[in-house]
């Protein structure tokens, strides 16, 4: 018993996290060998997009081409906010709080990209009026089959857009808020208690970001089969696996780093090396996703027909096959 307590811990492991000076004086050959590497693989990222952009720019009609950059630029901004955040640990919380930001209004503009690649909201309201849709998705209610369809209107479609903006306005909103206590001490991830302010601002923030996931859900769930030609499908399975890698993952090791399952490593405290463990798996992760992106958004895809324009065809078909039917009698 006396043992346990007699336990000295080092004084490196109680502090907060170092300067940017004091990590670089205490690298090693294969540290400064891994930050490399990993500060290149955030540049490279950060290349590809700009080029991207310029390709996004130059061939894809207005206002696709400003949804599709900010859609395309999750994974290199999260790259690029990570290798910031790795090099200078005193400043990890801003950087998350951009990274976090920023993915808010992807939140938004992947449920705009959907919309307008079925030709705006006239268009996809004129193609979907008479369909019902299903609301028993992820992440809110996709256990709750009993639910009822609900008629496609443009009071619906504005109340499904305002679920996804209203994420990124009050993250960003909170986000400034959290950075103007944190600077003057009244914000700490690791104080639980009932006083402080992170215990009360971050799980609304999960509130809100279950919310703005619902409508998003919803829209793909009942359109993706009109969006395959343009490769919906794996675009939509990207950005779930950002949402998941840049916040459920993150979460999960700052959990480890403040119950002490990480353990400290002098200049870094256990929260500080949870921290600089996050951004480095961050920034391999958001490499290959831009690598990925760069497959799925640097080509055009032919513009889906016009709800008229399938009526169209498909009379003209009918048309078709029945002057053949009456020819061969």
């Amino acid at each position: 018993m006396d043992e346990a307590l007699n336990i000295t811990i080092d004084p490196a492991c109680l502090q907060d996290p170092p300067l940017a000076i004091d990590v670089i004086k205490q690298l090693d050959v294969f540290d400064f060998c891994l930050y490399l590497m990993l500060t290149l693989m955030a540049c490279a990222s950060l290349l590809l997009y700009l080029e991207q952009c310029a390709y996004i720019y130059k061939n894809m009609p207005y206002p696709k081409k400003t949804t599709l950059m900010w859609i395309s630029g999750a994974a290199p901004v999260i790259a690029t906010m990570s290798c910031f955040g790795m090099w200078i640990p005193k400043a990890v919380m801003i950087t998350d709080m951009t990274s976090n930001c920023y993915f808010a209004v992807v939140v938004y503009k992947v449920l705009v990209l959907m919309i307008e690649e079925l030709g705006g909201t006239n268009d996809f309201l004129q193609r979907f009026s008479t369909e019902t849709f299903r609301v028993n998705t992820g992440p809110c209610c996709c256990y709750c089959a009993c639910l009822p369809r609900v008629h496609m209107s443009r009071r619906l479609l504005f109340f499904l857009k305002l679920g996804a903006l209203q994420y990124a306005i009050l993250k960003t909103v909170l986000s400034i808020l959290s950075i103007v206590l944190w600077t003057n001490g009244n914000f700490d991830l690791s104080d639980l208690e009932m006083t402080g302010t992170a215990i009360w601002i971050n799980p609304f923030i999960g509130i809100l970001t279950i919310i703005s996931l619902w409508p998003v859900a919803i829209i793909f769930m009942n359109i993706n089969s009109h969006l395959r030609s343009i490769n919906l499908v794996p675009k939509y399975a990207i950005y779930q696996l950002i949402l998941v890698l840049s916040q459920l993952q993150t979460s999960i090791i700052n959990i480890l780093a403040l119950n002490g399952t990480i353990a400290c490593a002098p200049p870094f405290s256990s929260q500080a090396r949870g921290s600089m463990l996050s951004q480095q798996m961050m920034i391999m992760e958001m490499f290959i996703l831009t690598l990925i992106n760069q497959r799925l958004y640097r080509r055009t895809y032919d513009a889906l027909p016009s709800e008229e324009a399938h009526d169209n065809n498909h009379n003209a078909k009918v048309a078709l096959q029945t002057a053949l039917v009456e020819h061969d009698v």
